[in-house]
């Protein structure tokens, strides 16, 4: 295909397509169903990802050197797929890597994280896309529904002011930027109007919500318990520090889920100094221990970074031993690789492949056997559950403190439901629980609360 062709304007003759694609966390998420909702606004119809396209955008990742190769691979992918399709590339390795990303075959257009929020609008007019108002789609889930979501995430804050030796982010995310809380309310009500039933806050460093602003995520928190009807609301991963005063008293309402991320990274002090973390072990057990004493039922989900340069045997036992200590409910593995660009890829003493691996494996043997035991202990509770379809990967939803379930016995019901739901068993192959639903209540679709 000739430059010319490629960067021709698309004829309005019927509905254009547009394929949002995305992986890491869950900022890019958010940001992708943002973007699906403007598409619609204007008139395009987002497709899922199996299906073709004449627009395509990609939001990539960066946090890890295999995190850019997924990135590449999957735009490259979409050009293969989709030779004929107009190819935008955003997130954080186009921050990084703009001009190279711009020398790949296929893509047409690069825009960094700084002009993301911004990104249809810019992409529209670079690529000669006309808008189409007469075919907008005003629901504001559709895009959402058709990639097979039924909870959305919602962008709240963006950036970061800390330096973590083995972050790369804040090199591509910027500053810290808080959403004003207004847009916030506005866009969640927006989503519940059109059947959403939860919502997850996403951000780089939520906890530092409103640092920028005079309040603080305690604050947002509030104004959407009291100012919207969603029915379930979740905390995306939070850093263990700069939680506000009285956070715990915010989940006596039971629309504010009880399940937090709280990265670890180490259990070891020494370990933790190196990273240039701000919350050592002793911190992160006082904060989990007065949550779990405060939130019935809290799940406790952690990241814990492998084979970190200077990692010793002893460090290595000191993050078992913690990790078993904390009783997480689920622990993200990540084997250590440096990063190019972070201060913690000059350090000294990397470890080397075979032991990393070796621990990479007792860890997650060890976090199976704590993920099984916090099941374990709900068995027999009855919980809400928003169901998501047909078991995949048996799976059709998650409890309110974030353990997946599969129901037992069940015809295959339309998705999207809030259920009662009773516990009754752990299938421990596919570390899932078992439910049935409970009698004479299957749905619990009642606004504003589970």
């Amino acid at each position: 295909m000739t430059d010319s062709a490629r960067h021709a304007p698309l004829a309005v003759t019927r509905s254009k397509k547009v394929k949002l694609q995305t992986l890491g966390c869950r900022l890019n998420e958010a940001e992708l169903e943002a973007w699906g909702e403007e598409f619609q606004r204007r008139g395009f119809e987002v497709v899922r990802d199996d299906a073709p396209a004449d627009l395509i955008v990609v939001n990539t990742c960066a946090v890890t050197q295999e995190a850019v190769r997924k990135s590449r691979q999957i735009l490259r992918r979409s050009h293969r797929r989709n030779p004929h399709a107009k190819l935008v590339i955003s997130g954080c390795l186009a921050a990084l890597e703009g001009e190279a990303l711009a020398r790949e075959s296929g893509v047409d257009l690069v825009i960094g994280n700084v002009d993301k929020d911004r990104l249809v609008e810019i992409a529209l007019a670079a690529l000669d896309i006309p808008s189409m108002p007469e075919l907008a789609i005003t629901d504001s889930a559709g895009a959402l529904f058709t990639r097979g979501r039924q909870r959305a995430f919602v962008k709240v804050q963006d950036g970061c002011r800390y330096q973590c030796t083995f972050c790369i982010t804040t090199q591509a995310r910027g500053a810290e930027r808080s959403r004003p809380s207004g847009e916030v309310i506005a866009a969640i009500d927006r989503l519940q109007r059109n059947g959403i039933d939860e919502v997850v806050l996403a951000g780089v460093h939520l906890g530092g919500y409103g640092h920028d602003r005079g309040g603080d995520l305690a604050m947002l928190i509030r104004r959407i318990l009291a100012e919207t009807q969603v029915a379930r609301i979740r905390l995306g991963s939070l850093e263990p520090w700069d939680l506000p005063e009285s956070f715990w008293s915010l989940f006596e309402n039971p629309r504010l889920m009880p399940h937090l991320h709280l990265p670890l990274q180490s259990g070891s002090d020494t370990v933790l100094k190196r990273m240039a973390r701000r919350c050592k072990t002793g911190e992160f057990a006082r904060l989990v221990a007065a949550g779990r004493a405060a939130v019935p039922d809290l799940n406790v989900t952690t990241d814990v970074i492998v084979g970190f340069s200077g990692e010793g045997d002893d460090d290595w036992r000191r993050t078992l031993e913690f990790v078993e200590a904390m009783r997480f409910g689920h622990v993200h593995v990540f084997s250590y690789s440096p990063r190019a660009g972070t201060r913690a890829a000059e350090l000294p003493g990397r470890v080397d492949a075979a032991t990393k691996m070796a621990r990479c494996t007792a860890l997650r043997d060890l976090a199976s056997r704590l993920r099984l035991a916090v099941m374990r202990a709900q068995i027999g509770k009855r919980v809400s559950l928003l169901y998501e379809g047909a078991a995949e990967f048996s799976r059709a939803g998650y409890t309110p403190n974030y353990l997946p379930v599969n129901l037992a016995g069940t015809e295959p019901l339309a998705p999207n439901q809030l259920l009662a739901v009773e516990l009754t068993g752990v299938d421990e192959h596919n570390a899932v629980l078992i439910g049935e639903l409970a009698s004479g209540a299957p749905s619990l679709r009642v606004q504003g609360r589970p």
